[in-house]
């Protein structure tokens, strides 16, 4: 059974030179499908060519708090419209989310329950971003109740967060943080939870792993992430293989692919 990176960015500029060369290396170590999340209007837009050129890639579309510089408030309305308009190709709503490390928290959390709202609307998972904001997240989930789950890219919050967003119907993206010694938390929550509820994601071309700090990251450390999850969580052998498999489930049920 293959991997598939439930999370993304291989339209990035760094991934420009041999992106058809990486795909291909990919789908040698057992990488065979990409989720590529919108993260701003025109970027969202120009993931539909994305996708028909590369047939392994899956797309959302959104807007992420990183990029309010560029946001207009006609922006909400013409995602509306495209994302209806492309409801057939998009699998998901985001990246969106809030992020406590950038201004304007309160049009940040606008744009979040907009698209979650979007979303509902679309019968569609959210991709959601976090940055010290846990508890905003929550707060929003409450005023506008995400109807169709999703994934908490990132995860490294606490088991009880981590129970919270499960209850809400959401899995929990696992990537390069588990492979820090430093991020002792963050294992040990991981190592508690069922494959059900995890995806494996590696940000590409951000959240290198441990050992390539400073370096590309690409969707090739993907089977790396997996064996530090597999070793957190201590399968060998056969645990390993049903363990994968249920980790393909899960992502292919959220994304429908």
């Amino acid at each position: 059974m293959s991997f598939i990176d439930s999370h993304c960015h291989l339209d990035f500029s760094e991934f420009e030179p041999n992106r058809e060369q990486l795909i291909e290396r990919c789908q040698q170590q057992g990488v065979n499908a990409f989720i590529v999340p919108g993260v701003t209007l025109e970027q969202s837009k120009a993931l539909i060519e994305f996708a028909k050129r590369y047939s392994c890639v899956r797309i959302g579309a959104g807007l992420h708090p990183y990029f309010l510089s560029e946001y207009l408030d006609e922006n909400l309305a013409k995602l509306t419209k495209f994302a209806h308009h492309h409801r057939d190709t998009i699998i998901a709503i985001g990246e969106c989310g809030i992020d406590r490390s950038i201004d304007d928290l309160a049009l940040q959390i606008h744009i979040f329950e907009y698209q979650i709202a979007l979303a509902n609307q679309l019968q569609l998972p959210l991709i959601v971003h976090h940055r010290k904001s846990h508890d905003l997240i929550a707060q929003s989930f409450k005023r506008c109740k995400p109807k169709y789950g999703g994934v908490i890219h990132a995860f490294s919050g606490s088991i009880q967060q981590a129970h919270y967003y499960i209850e809400q119907g959401f899995k929990l993206g696992v990537g390069g943080a588990i492979t820090y010694e430093r991020a002792q938390k963050t294992r040990h929550v991981i190592a508690q939870l069922d494959a059900r509820y995890l995806l494996l994601e590696t940000d590409s071309p951000s959240m290198p792993l441990s050992g390539f700090q400073g370096q590309i990251n690409t969707p090739l450390q993907l089977p790396r992430v997996f064996d530090q999850l597999c070793e957190l969580k201590q399968l060998t052998g056969g645990g390993k293989a049903t363990f994968k498999q249920q980790l393909y489930d899960s992502c292919s049920a959220l994304f429908c692919i």
